[in-house]
């Protein structure tokens, strides 16, 4: 007696990546619900007329698609949570010096978990999405891998979804490259298959982060970042002044105003209690010792290991920069206090705040964020 393939719920971003999912699995012959989260309105903005995702031109997007497909469509409200798991944390972030990753955060906090459950209140075993990763099964679990197409791969931005559903979820694109996903959904005759991708911040349109920063550091009733010097960290002297340090992170060069040098330098070092910015040669803002907190393992081997223990791993510290090889070690593997400090082979610009994600091969052991040290 056969049974029916079970119900898969596909997260749609009313892009094409998303969109040419949910047609492969209908092509597939598989029961498929469309979802799509409401999450944040930048609609009021110029630069948000082409649509970002989740907004509400990209809901509509995804309403289409579900239509051409002939599926059922749903639009899950998560804006609350998203603005209190995911920008909440990008303002903090800036506001205390670091550089944020919020899609790493909306992947941990809001697009896989509550996803999931809304899914299976539907019915639905499954959960798929349009990210470029690969899922196998190896040695009895579920590993997370980088996609074929390595200009594409996003496996670098997965690390923190939860390990315990990766069972659950699926990627139907991570064996494809973005020319034939581009060409799949002109086939399918995909009403979002010449849709551009988006290259900012969902909620930041614009791109001006630190207009964003400081917007909504004055309607959360937070002190302003506040102007002050653009210090030359060799001598101390200060060789500019700055609007607020929200403007800068690690490792930046453009941007730095009119200084009193021709010097080309780098940002190495920022300081919002002090209101400052030191700058230097692009080798001082680079670092070979890096310690990385909240790690998240998706691999069970490193999860049991105790403090002191090593691993030779490679790691990634942005996305589409080549993987560094590093050696990791344990310094703590309590469920409440996960940190593991890394040396790099090479050094490189580890800005605090950003995502440091472990791999072996193309597999994620897992990744955490970039903790300051005392020279930045």
């Amino acid at each position: 007696m056969s049974h029916a393939p079970p119900l898969t719920v596909v997260a749609l971003s009313g892009g094409v990546d998303s969109a040419a999912a949910a047609a492969k699995l209908v092509e597939e012959g598989r029961p498929v619900v469309g979802m799509t989260m409401r999450l944040y309105d930048a609609s009021g903005s110029v630069a948000s007329s082409g649509g970002r995702c989740c907004g509400p031109r990209d809901i509509e997007d995804a309403r289409a698609v579900c239509a051409h497909l002939g599926i059922p469509f749903y639009v899950v409200d998560l804006e609350t949570d998203f603005t209190a798991r995911v920008v909440d944390d990008f303002v903090d972030a800036y506001l205390a010096g670091e550089t944020p990753n919020p899609c790493v955060r909306c992947n941990q906090h809001i697009k896989f978990s509550p996803l999931l459950s809304r899914a299976r209140a539907l019915g639905a075993e499954r959960l798929a999405t349009g990210h470029y990763a690969r899922l196998e099964e190896i040695d009895g679990e579920v590993a997370l891998r980088r996609a074929v197409d390595p200009g594409k791969d996003q496996s670098y931005f997965l690390f923190s979804m939860p390990g315990a559903e990766l069972a659950a979820v699926e990627f139907p694109l991570g064996a494809l490259t973005k020319d034939e996903v581009r060409a799949y959904a002109a086939r399918r005759g995909l009403p979002n298959a010449a849709k551009p991708e988006s290259q900012e911040i969902c909620f930041v349109p614009d791109g001006d982060y630190a207009g964003f920063v400081a917007a909504k550091a004055l309607a959360r009733r937070r002190p302003l970042p506040q102007a002050g010097a653009i210090i030359d960290a060799r001598s101390g002297e200060t060789i500019g002044r700055h609007q607020g340090a929200h403007h800068f992170t690690l490792g930046q060069h453009r941007g730095l105003g009119n200084l009193t040098t021709k010097e080309r330098l780098f940002v190495v070092g920022v300081d919002p209690a002090r209101a400052e910015v030191r700058v230097g040669p692009r080798p001082m803002a680079e670092q070979a010792a890096v310690l990385v907190r909240d790690v998240r393992w998706l691999a069970r081997a490193p999860a049991e290991l105790s403090s002191g223990a090593t691993l030779d791993v490679q790691v990634q510290v942005r996305h589409h920069q080549a993987p560094t090889a590093a050696v990791a070690t344990i310094v703590s593997n309590l469920a409440e206090d996960r940190r593991v400090s890394l040396q790099l082979a090479e050094a490189t610009v580890a800005a605090p705040g950003q995502a440091a994600v472990l791999y072996t091969g193309d597999r994620v052991l897992g990744g955490g964020w970039i903790a300051a040290t005392p020279l930045q």
